[in-house]
């Protein structure tokens, strides 16, 4: 488990037309949600926020969460979820969860695939399913990547959920037996594309052969 450090500052007006004006100041309207008491509206520096995202990517993230003139001291938070605008370019808002370091959580964690497998050498096509696997576990047993070592698959052969080994503190909650990855055949397209090459390659050598007995005669 990783903790990122996250500054924030105490928010004290709410509504659409507050937020407005925050993000106008390049600042983002979040909340952080805790167990035992009420919530917290907080604001977090737009830059600073896009910075970690593009460095940590959204899944799986836990902060240690220092608020600006506030009397909640450090806190350890986890990122639940982020509101993007309708085109994907601006944060809307951040929901942040409070967490007790001894209780379990759920978290999604990203898949992450090593190796070049025997499958693919031959021409076959990797193939990612779930990009995202939920794992619940206590906060410091949290895996920052599942990886997969896919270098003894061939084509045809697959990596089910029941195949991933996680440790006993780490558990993948499943009803189904589900495919995570799976090596491909080469695609038809593919197959087209080659053989329109040889044909084309094949006129081009019979248009030569022919250009040859023409300037022969």
């Amino acid at each position: 488990m990783e903790l990122i450090e996250l500054n924030a500052k105490l928010r004290e007006t709410k509504g659409k037309g507050a937020a407005r004006r925050l993000r106008k100041n390049d600042v983002i309207p979040a909340i952080v949600y805790k167990a035992k008491t009420d919530s917290v509206m907080l604001s977090l520096e737009t830059i600073e926020f896009i910075k970690i995202i593009r460095d940590h990517g959204t899944t799986g993230l836990f902060f240690n969460l220092k608020v600006d003139g506030s009397s909640m001291g450090e806190k350890v938070v986890m990122l639940k979820d982020v509101q993007m605008d309708t085109f994907g370019l601006n944060y809307m808002h951040v929901d942040l969860h409070e967490i007790d370091m001894d209780t379990k959580v759920t978290v999604s964690i990203p898949v992450e695939t090593i190796g070049e497998s025997l499958g693919v050498k031959e021409g076959g096509l990797l193939q990612i399913i779930r990009r995202e696997i939920d794992v619940v576990c206590k906060p410091a047993d949290t895996p920052g990547s599942i990886k997969i070592d896919t270098s003894d698959l061939e084509i045809g052969d697959s990596v089910h959920i029941e195949d991933i080994d996680l440790g006993e503190d780490v558990e993948i909650p499943h009803d189904v037996n589900f495919t995570i990855i799976t090596i491909g055949a080469p695609t038809l397209e593919e197959e087209e594309v080659e053989e329109e090459d040889e044909l084309m390659e094949d006129e081009e050598a019979e248009a030569a052969s022919a250009d040859e007995e023409t300037s022969e005669e």
